[in-house]
């Protein structure tokens, strides 16, 4: 499978822009062949423009979302649309589950090559050192997995990789990759590099980390998404400008890597 990880400039509350460079990334992704392509984190609004959070919100039948489907049926490509400012009532009146009856969420959408919805995922732990995000938000309560061109999927979002145990829980449902949409802040330059590879190497998979770009009043984003494989080898990575980072990466890797060193099957 052919992975692309869409490292966007953000821009603090331009949803029409912000909107513009995500649909011209996927049709990037999509013209170089990959079958999967991965947003940042709050990619509409900006994750720093808490101020925006409110108005820009959108149920799961929203405006960005319902884009991002004609753009997946139209490309044959599956996008995690990760993550929009979700407003979950919005998202109940139209049908959809969700974990409480009102409320924001910081929610990524998976949308398979038809555009159909395959899994929805809301940030569990919600940042809250010098961050609004566990005031404005309400935390995800699912972790879901999709199946997808022999991979079994799982989601985690930036924050989320500072808890190795949400990791293991999916590794125990079955995954062999994680998506982690993200948008991590200078200076804290070495957790980035270092967390999603620890991700990858104790529990043998490939980990995906799709960070975005960009200067907000309280930070500038630092880029540098990367795409690790189950040993924790950097296959691809960027630096801090806008770019599409791709990697070809194959299931057959996980089962490998974890015979030839089945460090899981030693857990006690």
């Amino acid at each position: 499978m052919k992975l692309g990880l869409a490292q966007l400039r953000i821009e603090s509350a331009d949803i029409s822009g912000n909107r513009r460079r995500a649909t011209e990334a996927v049709e990037r992704a999509a013209d170089a062949g990959c079958d999967l392509v991965v947003l940042p984190e709050l990619f509409t609004v900006g994750y720093f423009a808490f101020e925006a959070y409110q108005r820009n919100a959108e149920g799961l039948d929203g405006e960005t979302l319902t884009g991002l489907r004609g753009l997946a049926a139209e490309h044959d490509i599956a996008i995690l649309a990760g993550s929009l400012v979700e407003d979950l009532e919005l998202s109940g009146a139209a049908g959809f589950d969700v974990p409480a009856d009102d409320g924001l969420a910081n929610t990524s959408v998976f949308l398979d090559r038809d555009g159909t919805q395959r899994a929805v995922y809301r940030k569990r732990h919600l940042f809250g050192y010098d961050s609004a995000e566990s005031e404005l938000l309400v935390p995800g309560e699912s972790l879901p997995t999709v199946d997808f061109e022999g991979f079994t999927i799982g989601v985690t979002t930036c924050y989320d990789l500072r808890f190795p145990e949400l990791y293991r829980r999916l590794v125990e449902a079955g995954a062999t990759l994680v998506l982690v949409p993200s948008a991590w802040p200078y200076p804290r330059v070495e957790h980035w590099e270092l967390l999603p590879r620890a991700r990858a190497v104790e529990n043998q998979l490939y980990v995906a980390a799709a960070n975005g770009v960009g200067s907000f009043e309280e930070a500038t984003l630092l880029g540098r998404s990367t795409v690790y494989d189950p040993w924790g080898t950097t296959l691809a990575s960027s630096d801090d400008d806008p770019a599409l980072v791709t990697a070809d990466i194959s299931p057959e890797k996980v089962t490998a890597t974890r015979e030839e060193f089945p460090a899981l099957s030693d857990r006690r």
